[in-house]
């Protein structure tokens, strides 16, 4: 079971990316990804949760960034807008095969049992 995320960047304060995340996983099974990110010197965080229940998000990417999910493809988006110099991080796509509807806290998504490679994200002038 493997993820690969793609789509990190260089992008100024303000602007918008878009990160994917696909899945080496065809069962067409249900469950609980998401993403979190580690900026440098600094523990990671868990951003964003997606699954048949809900979505969820940390409190300071609410109202800029969504999570959504091609079931078709089995390919996990991020999408971020008004993006700023704050998050700068490593981004990391998870998966947790145990949940089928994760109802715990937002940081409990840098736990998930899958995690791919990451992208670099970078807001700078």
């Amino acid at each position: 079971f493997q993820l690969e995320e793609s789509g990190g960047g260089l992008v100024h304060p303000g602007g918008s990316l878009r990160l994917s995340c696909a899945s080496s996983d065809y069962t067409g099974d249900s469950y609980a990804m998401g993403w979190f990110r580690q900026a440098p010197g600094k523990d990671r965080e868990g951003v964003a949760v997606f699954d048949e229940c809900s979505t969820n998000y940390r409190d300071s990417v609410k109202d800029r960034f969504t999570v959504s999910k091609d079931k078709a493809s089995n390919i996990l988006y991020l999408q971020m807008n008004n993006l700023k110099p704050e998050d700068t991080a490593i981004y990391y796509c998870a998966a947790a095969r145990e949940y089928d509807c994760y109802e715990g806290p937002i940081s409990g998504v840098v736990h998930f049992e899958y995690r791919g490679q990451g992208t670099q994200v970078t807001v700078s002038d």
